[in-house]
């Protein structure tokens, strides 16, 4: 044990002063002030104790450390603001044993331990170990000034040694305090070895992370550096430097485009691939040419959709007329955006005849909602790789047709029209049709993959139209992707209207004429629809009224202020004699002539049926070019007759007697489908019981061995054609009732729609009725013509 001593104490913060440590401390604190003077009275010594806490201002006993250190004050000097900053030297460690007093200033007992001086072999070992760890330690650190060493490495004495080092070493006080406290220099080399140790392990991990983020932070600026260091070298060698700048000039499009993720990486990787290649390479072309399509794709450009719906029904209503069904479902389309603005595009299929106005159409949807508008055609396309794209690894290779259109587009959300989708052909090449399956699909569309470009793309915002002429062309698959949207043909009137309204104002200004020199009266319009054109659309009708404007501005031309006004009697000079006979209908009740209706891709047409009975042995003979399933009608027809010789009044033998010969003009065209069964039907009857067929009442309908009449398509064609022709009464499958409500209500009037679901039900309003007795013999009625 050491000897006792009476010391005045000095609370140190967030400092431990060492024995054989000189160091400056600034005191400010009253009680440590009078502390001081206390000292200085006393042969200059002080104990100094760190406190546990560095916020308490009056420390109790409790809130220091018990052991200190005894030091002398060198040198005192006061500072402005009543500061006393003192020099002091460490002597010795000391524990205090108790409080002497507390007020002026805490005086104590302390307790001075003699340290051990003993050099055995195993203190030797540790006093290196700990010297090296420290060499180490200032190498990893840089904090501490190499000079420090050579001063350390003087010291003989263990616990000298390890005083000096823990000083210099960015410790916490309690680790500090620990050395402190530990007497015996073998304790003390002990823990300060342990704390090089971890601080080592923390300075090696400093060290990667500090690596790690300084390669990060010095990989831009070294290749920049780099970069120009190689335009410095093809500067002194007198080499082009394009290549350099069409790199960076790249690099600045990538930086710009605001690609997704994928298409960035993609884009830079090409870019470093074409940096390191010689000029002259042949990949390098193939490299140019894909990065160019791939920073003019519009990535991120959309255009904003115009969503007031009253302004677009105006665009639409103002460039078509008619197409109710289409405009509906994009002011419905653009309602559902305005509402959740997250709905994908939808994919429209227009089918319907030529002329019609479809693809005139699309142009005016993308048009009412400002949208951009491609239009890429179908019609023939028999290479997958159109829609898709080719390889890059082909000479040649570009993106496929959607890709194309996408980028002539410039926006990522156009209205896409994919012209003629039913005229797609199959080779072996592969199946376009299958190849866009997947454009077509809102489920797959938003990362659709071109061959060529190899990164998804998102075609989820495109409104995609497709158009067809005939739904049954288009593979199923495709049909099912999208919804299908039926334009039948155009009334008669539907036709003057658009003509009038549409067709004359455009072609006077392709023609260079003005309304006042060339007028055209409804009526004679009209005429011109009925007389020299026979259509759905209005193609040809459009064709006739250039054809009047271009004779009309050859006179024009000629004579100075001439005026034309073309009237039915005048059309023939500039038209020819009528093309077609209007009012296809009989002019006279006949036996065994009954007006059927059919359909054809450019709309409804009038089918005369003739019927006439020959001395033979039941033979049906059948002519007109018919297909198999109009054959098998009349077969059908047949025998429903046959089953119903008595209710009808036929002689029962009549097939053995007769034959039937059953002819639909035109011979020449092909015709087919069941919806002739009954009006072949009602022929038969009506030459079986020689009863006239009432020349204004056309039909359409199949019929069953029942007699029963089952439902038939192309409804609204086949009325718009039985009116054109001026049938007044039209005999109609009952389940065909819902299509009657699509006809136009100016037709409707002027007809009447019988339904019916049974032969029994045609016949009294188709036949013409005389004396009850009188039809039922066979062949007596007075207007029989055999």
């Amino acid at each position: 044990m050491g000897e006792h001593m009476e010391l005045p104490v000095l609370p140190l913060r967030g400092v431990i002063v060492f024995p054989h440590l000189v160091l400056h401390l600034d005191v400010g604190r009253e009680r440590s002030i009078k502390a001081l003077d206390e000292a200085m009275l006393q042969d200059n010594i002080i104990l100094l104790v760190a406190q546990k806490e560095a916020g308490v201002d009056d420390p109790e006993l409790e809130d220091l450390f018990d052991v200190g250190t005894v030091a002398t004050i060198k040198q005192m000097l006061k500072l402005p603001g009543g500061t006393i900053r003192i020099l002091v030297e460490g002597i010795k460690r000391a524990r205090i044993e108790k409080v002497l007093e507390m007020e002026p200033y805490m005086k104590v007992l302390v307790d001075d331990v003699e340290e051990e001086k003993s050099r055995h072999s195993e203190m030797e070992a540790l006093t290196r170990h700990v010297l090296h760890q420290f060499e180490q330690h200032i190498k990893l650190s840089k904090k501490i000034p190499a000079d420090v060493l050579a001063n350390v490495s003087n010291i003989t004495e263990p616990g000298r040694l390890a005083d000096v080092i823990a000083s210099h070493l960015t410790l916490k006080i309690e680790q500090k305090q620990d050395i402190l406290a530990a007497f015996s220099p073998k304790v003390r080399l002990e823990i300060l070895a342990e704390l090089i140790n971890r601080e080592m392990e923390i300075l090696e991990l400093e060290k990667k992370i500090g690596m790690r983020v300084r390669k990060q932070m010095e990989k831009t600026q070294k290749e920049y550096y780099l970069r120009e260091q190689v335009k410095a070298i093809h500067k002194e060698l007198g080499e082009e430097d394009e290549r350099a700048a069409e790199v960076d000039d790249f690099r600045e499009k990538i930086a710009e485009a605001q690609l997704p993720e994928d298409a960035e990486k993609k884009a830079v990787k090409e870019l470093d691939r074409l940096e390191k290649m010689p000029p002259a390479a042949a990949e390098a072309v193939v490299i140019r040419t894909y990065l160019d399509w791939l920073l003019e794709l519009p990535w991120s450009t959309q255009t904003e959709d115009r969503l007031e719906l009253r302004e677009v029904e105006r665009i639409l209503d103002e460039d078509h007329y008619g197409l109710e069904k289409v405009k509906e479902r994009i002011v419905e389309y653009l309602a559902v955006r305005r509402l959740t603005r997250k709905i994908k595009g939808p994919i429209l299929c227009l089918i319907g005849p030529p002329g019609v106005g479809k693809t005139s159409l699309a142009r005016s949807i993308a048009r009412a909602i400002e949208r951009k508008f491609v239009r890429i055609s179908l019609g023939g396309v028999r290479d997958e790789a159109e829609i898709r794209g080719h390889r890059r690894t082909y000479v040649g290779a570009l993106p496929g047709r959607i890709i194309q259109g996408i980028r002539q587009a410039k926006s990522r959300n156009p209205v896409f029209l994919l012209d003629e989708v039913d005229k797609m052909a199959m080779d072996f090449r592969g199946d376009p049709s299958s190849a866009l399956l997947e454009v077509l699909d809102p489920e797959q569309n938003n990362t659709f993959s071109d061959h060529y470009i190899e990164t998804p793309f998102d075609l989820s915002q495109v409104m995609f139209i497709t158009t067809a002429n005939n739904r049954y062309n288009i593979p199923q698959p495709l049909l099912d992707r999208m919804e299908a949207i039926y334009l039948p043909g155009y009334t008669e009137e539907e036709k003057v209207k658009i003509a009038q309204h549409h067709l004359i104002p455009k072609q006077l200004e392709e023609n260079g004429l003005t309304d006042k020199s060339l007028r055209v009266s409804e009526g004679t319009l009209r005429h011109i629809v009925r007389e020299y054109t026979r259509e759905a659309g209005v193609r040809n009708l459009e064709r006739e009224l250039a054809v009047i404007c271009r004779k009309t501005a050859r006179e024009v031309v000629q004579k100075s202020n001439y005026h034309l006004t073309v009237t039915r009697s005048n059309l023939h000079k500039y038209l020819g004699p009528p093309r077609y006979r209007f009012g296809l209908a009989e002019k006279n009740n006949e036996v065994g002539v009954v007006t059927g209706v059919a359909w054809t891709e450019t709309g409804g047409e009038l089918l005369a049926i003739e019927v006439t009975l020959m001395k033979g042995k039941g033979k049906l003979i059948l002519t007109g070019k018919l297909g198999d399933v109009m054959q098998e009608s009349a077969q059908a027809a047949l025998s429903y007759i046959r089953s119903r010789v008595n209710a009808l009044g036929i002689s029962e033998n009549f097939y053995e007697e007769y034959d039937l010969h059953i002819h639909v003009p035109e011979g020449a065209i092909p015709k087919d489908g069941p919806s002739a069964g009954v009006a072949m039907a009602t022929a038969m009857i009506s030459a079986l019981t020689r009863t006239p067929v009432n020349h204004f009442v056309a039909m359409t309908g199949e019929i069953t061995l029942r007699g029963r009449v089952l439902p038939v398509g192309g409804v609204k064609e086949k009325i718009l054609a039985a009116h054109r022709a001026g049938i007044k009464t039209i005999i109609l499958p009952q389940d065909n009732k819902k299509d009657v409500a699509e006809i136009p209500q100016n037709v409707r009037r002027r007809m009447e729609f019988v339904l019916v679901e049974h032969m029994d039900q045609v016949l009294p309003r188709a036949l013409m009725q005389g004396d009850e007795n009188e039809t039922k013999k066979s062949g007596a009625n007075k207007n029989s013509q055999g």
